[in-house]
């Protein structure tokens, strides 16, 4: 699986010829298979220990943090859905992928042509939903139909 929000970015190779546990040369591979910039730092974020919303409201609070030429790479048991808006809304450019050298989904973010930013208002919309577990999906929610006996 490969997801992207950069245009021009094609498929990631799921096997990615590194030893299994060897995180720099996961790292690595992400930020040279993808239009990641290379010049800067490359921070590390494992959230797969973490429990809904934390996963999200790590990664957003440590993206914002990045440098122009930075990638955040996150690993995560699952593909952060959740997490792709808001970074679209950030101005941050992504790519995951799932990969043979990891039991995680690998992915790779980072500044979007140095333009980042979303209405104040708009991103503490998120970061509220974020934090309170209200996410479409997240603890406690269901798919109620209406006049359905659950609704009563």
């Amino acid at each position: 699986m490969f997801v992207t929000n950069h245009p021009g970015v094609g498929s990631v190779p799921s096997t990615m010829n590194s030893e299994p546990g060897d995180p720099a040369a996961v790292e690595r591979a992400v930020t040279e298979r993808t239009d990641a910039p290379t010049g800067g730092e490359t921070v590390s974020l494992d959230v797969r220990e973490l429990g809904p919303p934390k996963p999200l409201r790590e990664t957003l609070e440590r993206v914002e943090t990045l440098g122009d030429d930075d990638v955040l790479v996150q690993y995560n048991d699952r593909t952060p859905q959740f997490l792709f808006p808001r970074l679209d809304d950030r101005g941050f450019a992504y790519a995951a992928v799932e990969t043979d050298a990891t039991d995680a989904v690998v992915t790779a973010i980072w500044p979007a042509d140095g333009e980042r930013g979303v209405s104040d208002e708009r991103a503490s919309e998120g970061d509220a939903a974020a934090s309170d577990g209200s996410l479409p999906g997240g603890p406690g929610a269901t798919d109620q139909v209406p006049g359905s006996a659950s609704n009563s």
